[in-house]
């Protein structure tokens, strides 16, 4: 039961963080998130938590961390309501800046 909870928490997420990104990206992050896409999605994840360690370096960013665990979370059971309840409070906190920006 707390498996699909955590399943569902993820998707809410996912979801939101789409709306809020470029159209191209966001499909493409879809795309990933499709269960047929596990062979992409979990290398893809791994590689993106590397590049977030390595983050100090020029082309690398610490954007890849955050984005590379909620993948890595689609499949990995006790990572799903953590990365989806800090994913919403990043997004919290974004909106938050942004409305005071403007």
């Amino acid at each position: 039961m707390a498996n699909s909870a955590g399943r569902q928490e993820l998707r809410v997420a996912f979801k939101r963080l789409e709306r809020s990104l470029p159209p191209r990206v966001a499909t493409k992050l879809r795309w990933l998130r499709h269960p047929a896409s596990r062979w992409v999605r979990v290398p893809s994840g791994v590689a993106l938590v590397v590049g977030g360690v390595f983050s100090f370096l020029p082309v690398l960013g610490v954007w890849m961390l955050p984005l590379g665990l909620m993948l890595v979370a689609s499949d990995v059971p006790v990572l799903r309501r953590p990365m989806a309840r800090f994913t919403m409070w990043a997004i919290d906190r974004v909106d938050a800046f942004g409305k005071r920006s403007s």
